[in-house]
C-alpha cells in the first residue's frame, strides 16, 4: 500500500533516474496525466504496466476509487506529462487524501523545469517564490499587483502564445528595467535561455515565434525595505538642509 510520485523528463529522456525506472517497473499500475505521452516514455524504457488516466478534469471523480485500491494493498505511481507531479500538475488532491487515510506517500527527486531555469538565470536564488501560472483572466491583475512588494526572485510558468502579453503586463507593474530571464525548451536540442530587462525581452520575443514550455524568472524589487531606505535618505537630506 503506497503511492509513489515519480518525476519524468521535461525533455531529454536521459534525465530519468535509475530509481524512477525501478519504481515504475515494480508498481501495480501507473497513473498518467496523458496516457499517450506516458506510453511513449514507458515504451522507450521497455516497461509494460497498466496505465490509467489521472488529470485535472477527472481527479475529483477518481480520487476515492484510487484510495480504495491503495487500501486494498496496491502500489501506484503517479506521473505527469513532464516533471514532478503536483508542481503545476495534478497530484495535490491525491496526496492529501492519502495522508488523511494513513496511506504512505513517497516522492522521488527528479526533473522539474523551474530549478534549472532559476539557477541559470543569473538572478539571486537564495530566496525565491514560485508563482506557477498566473490566472488567465479573473484575478490576474490582482495577483500582479500583489507582486509589487515582492523582494524575492519570482518564478512563473507560461505558455508560448501568452509569453509576450505576460512580459508586457509584468513590465507595466514591475517596471520595464527589471532584470529577468526567459527559459524554454529546457534540456532539449533547441534550449534557449534569454536574459535582460523586461523591455529587452519584450523587444526580442516580439520578433520571433516561440514554442515549448516556458519559465520566466524576475528579480525581486526593493519592496517595503526599499521604501524605508528612500524615506530615511529623504529625512537625512532634510536634516542636512536644516543644519545649513
Amino acid at each position: 500500500m503506497k503511492l509513489y510520485l515519480v518525476p519524468t523528463p521535461i525533455g531529454n529522456l536521459d534525465d530519468i533516474t535509475l530509481r524512477a525506472i525501478k519504481i515504475l517497473q515494480s508498481v501495480d499500475a501507473i497513473l498518467a496525466e496523458d496516457t499517450r505521452t506516458s506510453g511513449v516514455l514507458l515504451k522507450h524504457l521497455a516497461i509494460s504496466k497498466p496505465l490509467h488516466s489521472y488529470h485535472i478534469f477527472n481527479e475529483h471523480q477518481t480520487v476515492q476509487r484510487l484510495i480504495n485500491q491503495l487500501k486494498e494493498g496496491k502500489t501506484l505511481a503517479l506521473v505527469s506529462d513532464a516533471g514532478t507531479p503536483g508542481i503545476s500538475d495534478p497530484g495535490f488532491l491525491l496526496v492529501r487524501e492519502c495522508i488523511k487515510n494513513d496511506i504512505p506517500v513517497e516522492c522521488l527527486p527528479g526533473p522539474t523545469a523551474f530549478v534549472p531555469a532559476l539557477v541559470n538565470s543569473g538572478l539571486p536564488n537564495d530566496r525565491f517564490t514560485f508563482e506557477g501560472f498566473l490566472p488567465h483572466k479573473k484575478g490576474r491583475q490582482t495577483r500582479l499587483m500583489e507582486l509589487v512588494e515582492e523582494e524575492r526572485t519570482m518564478v512563473f510558468y507560461e505558455s508560448p502564445h501568452r509569453l509576450l502579453k505576460t512580459l508586457q503586463q509584468l513590465a507595466e507593474v514591475l517596471g520595464p528595467d527589471r532584470p529577468a530571464s526567459v527559459s524554454r525548451e529546457l534540456t532539449k536540442l533547441f534550449e534557449e535561455n534569454r536574459r535582460g530587462t523586461l523591455s529587452e525581452l519584450i523587444a526580442y520575443f516580439a520578433q520571433k515565434t516561440v514554442k515549448g514550455e516556458i519559465v520566466i524568472c524576475i528579480q525581486g524589487g526593493e519592496g517595503r525595505k526599499g521604501e524605508k531606505r528612500r524615506k530615511e535618505r529623504s529625512s537625512e537630506v532634510e536634516d542636512n538642509e536644516d543644519d545649513e
